[in-house]
């Protein structure tokens, strides 16, 4: 019986070495070489799938429909346009000329008034006093002189009595006027016609000869200061004619009266001027004001600016449609702005311009353009819902 199963084991053993025992590894060779070759059948012959993604790939895609307008350049007014702000003619300090008390104010500050017009008065007692003394003592000098010449022509005065009654005669006629002009500055007046801007003095109040009492305006005419940038400064010069619209809304053509040569350090400006006529004193000084000055006629297009784009360098232009509808972007300078559209320059004398689309399309792609007829209002509205 042990026999029997030590040669049961002995053939379980060598079972490997029989003929049919490598069968099995052919038949699994063969499963492998067969699922490899499915897996790589993928890329080696393609799919109906495949074929039609391609197909649909290589298939022309239709182009984007745009709308187009023809625009013709029309001969316009380059201005130069920049704001300002308006300063009176002159701006003077009324100072008091003596040291003494006010005794009366005549007008109240904001009136108009002449040269000339009296403002104040100061206190005149002793300085009345002092010209009368000077006037007793001028008359005086006077007699000296008179006798001393007489008594010369009888031969009793010598000459050197004549001189010396004439330098007193001088002196006293000096006092008379020095009286006189100390008792004229006791008077505060106007110094030119103008706006009594500003009066700082009360009656009874004691004021120091050289104070500053008030502020006198001449605001006719008004002198707008604007800045000019560099690369403009050279199309705006003095006696050219400027347009000037006050903050109010008042408007007045004014002249170009100075144009700088030294430009402000640091914002690479030149100052210039405007002198605008003011005969009713009606614009009060420090008013804002945008002034416009025609520097030169130029072809240019009005546009919309829901039409104006940008590249991808930041570049301002429009997107136009040429012969072969071929969208082309060309930069563009804005010369004008205007409150229902803007004059642009840089463009060819005519073009079709995309007004409706462009933000959907590129420059060299192939479009689908179509006349508009759509008015300037009706194309930003457009744009904006898109």
């Amino acid at each position: 019986m042990t026999d029997t199963n030590t040669t049961d084991q002995t053939r379980k053993l060598e079972f490997a070495s029989e003929a049919g025992s490598a069968r099995s590894k052919w038949v699994a060779g063969i499963l492998s070489v067969a699922l490899v070759a499915w897996m790589g059948s993928g890329y080696l012959i393609p799919s109906h799938d495949t074929d039609a993604h391609e197909e649909t790939k290589s298939r022309e895609v239709a182009p984007v429909a745009v709308s187009v307008r023809s625009s013709v350049a029309e001969q316009v007014t380059h201005v130069f346009s920049a704001e300002g702000q308006g300063q009176p003619d002159r701006r003077t300090p009324v100072r008091s000329e003596a040291s003494a008390l006010v005794t009366s104010i005549e007008v109240g500050k904001g009136r108009n008034l002449e040269e000339g017009d009296l403002i104040a008065r100061l206190s005149s007692t002793d300085l009345e006093a002092r010209l009368e003394q000077a006037n007793q003592e001028l008359d005086r000098a006077q007699r000296d002189f008179d006798n001393s010449v007489t008594l010369r022509s009888r031969g009793v005065a010598t000459t050197d009595r004549v001189t010396e009654a004439r330098a007193d005669l001088a002196s006293a006629r000096a006092q008379v006027a020095s009286a006189e002009k100390a008792l004229e500055n006791t008077e505060i007046r106007a110094p030119f016609a103008g706006r009594l801007d500003a009066l700082g003095i009360n009656v009874g109040e004691f004021v120091q000869a050289g104070t500053e009492v008030g502020v006198m305006l001449d605001s006719d005419p008004l002198t707008i200061e604007i800045q000019v940038p560099q690369q403009s400064v050279g199309s705006i010069q003095e006696g050219q004619p400027a347009e000037v619209t006050f903050v109010t809304g008042e408007r007045r053509l004014g002249e170009v009266i100075f144009v700088g040569a030294d430009a402000n350090t640091e914002t690479r400006t030149f100052p210039a001027e405007i002198r605008v006529p003011n005969p009713d004193h009606d614009l009060p000084s420090g008013l804002s004001a945008q002034v416009r000055i025609p520097t030169g006629e130029m072809r240019a297009h009005f546009v919309s600016p829901a039409v104006l784009s940008l590249d991808t360098d930041g570049v301002l232009g429009v997107k136009t449609v040429d012969a072969r509808n071929m969208v082309s972007f060309l930069p563009v300078k804005v010369e004008r702005a205007q409150v229902d559209g803007l004059w642009i320059s840089g463009l060819p004398h005519k073009v079709d311009i995309i007004t409706v689309g462009q933000g959907f399309v590129r420059d060299g792609e192939v479009v689908a353009p179509s006349k508009s007829t759509m008015t300037e209002a009706t194309e930003i509205a457009a744009e904006v819902s898109q």
